[in-house]
């Protein structure tokens, strides 16, 4: 019943926001203590916001490498997340390996963008299909919208390993 209300009463990307930080209060603390928004979720992209803050920012008053890292892992996984709860299957998610770029000091919100929505979305059906083990390379860039919403301040590929259960 209440599933139905924010449904059809809450726009997407507040049940989104709602969802992930959900999950990090129940299954990963870090992720809801670094306060993470979902500002767009569609068929083309997922952009999350970390705010900068006194949680999250470092002694250079810019962001925490270690939160930028947070941003990244849950960028890149929301959209598999979404896809395997829609699914109703079980099928376990983790990281396979980590590379970053931090090119430039992150000194405001950043914004952790994903592009990569169909991919990801053939990817799930296509673990959920085989029952095996697969991996994918899922890029993510990070942008300081207040500064320069077109300069990258880091970007990160993450490989997305999935198994169905």
């Amino acid at each position: 019943m209440i599933e139905e209300l924010l449904k059809k009463n809450v726009p997407k990307k507040y049940q989104d926001t709602l969802f992930v930080r959900l999950f990090g209060f129940m299954k990963v603390p870090l992720i809801f203590w670094v306060s993470p928004s979902v500002v767009k979720m569609d068929d083309k992209e997922c952009i999350i916001k970390i705010p900068l803050n006194r949680r999250t920012k470092n002694h250079l008053n810019s962001m925490y490498f270690g939160v930028l890292c947070t941003g990244a892992d849950l960028a890149g996984g929301l959209v598999a997340m979404n896809e395997i709860t829609a699914s109703k299957k079980k099928v376990a998610l983790s990281f396979k390996d980590f590379k970053a770029d931090f090119l430039k000091r992150a000194e405001g919100d950043v914004h952790f963008i994903v592009t990569q929505i169909p991919e990801i979305k053939k990817f799930v059906a296509d673990v959920i299909k085989s029952g095996e083990r697969m991996n994918m390379p899922v890029e993510i860039k990070a942008v300081v919208p207040s500064i320069n919403p077109e300069e990258v301040v880091a970007n990160f590929v993450l490989t997305l390993s999935l198994k169905a259960k």
